[in-house]
């Protein structure tokens, strides 16, 4: 099962997770593989083994090897799969994250919430469509195929797709059906953080509903359930159910974003040279009544954020004899904020560079005060 794309919590681009490898691009983003695809490649290379045995008799501990080749290709579907959301959302103009293989399938990382709900539809759908493209390509040449262990792979990878295809359009979330679903509430409604509460709830409703298939297959089918159909239903069950969490508690969370405006939360600042002292400076702001210190130049360019940590870190004592200089960080490429900024685009300019503190430059690009990395923690808990 592929679970498609997803959106990426709003901190940036992130570092590659550990134990994972990665094993080359696609469309610019890095393809990643779980440690755990590795478990599921050897389960599916030991349940296709006894079928591999059947078709060619004799092969031994080949059978085995058949069967890993099997799962690789069945993953390099399932990557297509996914390399259709990050083709998609690039050419809507989203920046794509890692795409990342795992034992459920894969996820593609979209680093921002879609802008429309037409947008959310593409992105999603796709993948689907693309899966069941492969099933019916697949099923196609099965047809043209001599017996044998290919005609055996072809059967596989016609038979997955289509029911990975189909699966993930159940409309329930994180399934790209959720995402699909999403689109049509937003659409209709038009508020976003409804259509994803609705794809949320329907997507914990399957994972409940999915617990009962063994008892499916035994009252439905009247075929006994093994272990691994109630270990599967299980394993599926969580993952469904955890992931519509976790998309309606973020979405919860972007619900707060746009309250978040640099214009509201910059620190009145004063601006001094950078050879005062650490003590002019401070009196300086405690006489403007200014919350932040930001050193400049000649010219009357930001140079400097002196750090508040390391101001009340510095004895009172030694501060005439420190220069300004000495406590500020340098107003490098990122540190440098604009006043109009605010919401999702706020966090991911302060994710894709961890400060403390930052210059906030107005409309003329003067300076207007500096943000507080702690001010926007504390103003984003106050509207919980």
């Amino acid at each position: 099962m592929s679970h498609g794309v997803e959106d990426a919590p709003p901190t940036g681009r992130a570092a590659r997770p550990p134990g994972h490898l990665k094993v080359g691009q696609v469309f610019g983003s890095d393809v990643l593989v779980s440690p755990t695809w590795f478990v599921v490649a050897a389960l599916i290379a030991v349940l296709v083994a006894p079928r591999v045995e059947q078709v060619q008799p004799g092969l031994g501990g080949w059978k085995y090897v058949a069967g890993f080749c099997f799962a690789v290709v069945l993953y390099l579907s399932v990557l297509l799969h996914e390399a259709s959301h990050a083709w998609m959302a690039r050419r809507l103009g989203y920046p794509v994250g890692a795409i990342t293989l795992h034992f459920l399938g894969g996820m593609t990382a979209v680093e921002r919430e879609s802008r429309k709900p037409r947008e959310e539809f593409w992105i999603a759908v796709v993948g689907p469509i693309a899966s069941i493209l492969v099933g019916l390509g697949a099923l196609a040449l099965w047809f043209v195929t001599p017996p044998g262990l290919l005609r055996l792979g072809v059967e596989g990878l016609a038979f997955a797709n289509l029911l990975v295809g189909v699966l993930n359009l159940v409309p329930g979330l994180p399934l790209d059906g959720g995402r699909v679903l999403k689109a049509l509430v937003w659409g209709v409604t038009g508020n976003a953080h409804r259509g994803t509460l609705a794809a949320g709830w329907v997507g914990r409703a399957v994972a409940v509903a999915l617990l009962s298939w063994p008892l499916v297959l035994l009252y439905g089918f009247d075929i006994a359930p093994r272990l691994l159909d109630y270990l599967l239903a299980g394993v599926i069950a969580v993952f469904l159910w955890t992931g519509a969490t976790a998309a309606m508690t973020s979405a919860r969370l972007r619900r707060r974003l746009p309250a978040l405006q640099v214009r509201d939360l910059a620190r009145r600042t004063v601006a001094v040279p950078a050879d005062v002292s650490l003590a002019e400076a401070v009196r300086r702001a405690q006489e403007a009544e200014a919350g932040s210190i930001v050193t400049v130049t000649p010219d009357g360019r930001p140079q400097g954020i002196v750090s508040e940590a390391a101001v009340q870190a510095t004895p009172e004592e030694r501060r005439p004899w420190v220069p300004v200089s000495a406590v500020a960080r340098e107003v490098a490429h990122g540190l440098a904020l604009p006043v109009g900024l605010g919401g999702e685009e706020l966090v991911l300019a302060i994710s894709r560079m961890p400060a403390e503190e930052y210059v906030v430059i107005d409309d003329e690009g003067a300076l207007y005060g500096v943000l507080a990395t702690a001010d926007v923690d504390r103003a984003f808990r106050e509207r919980r």
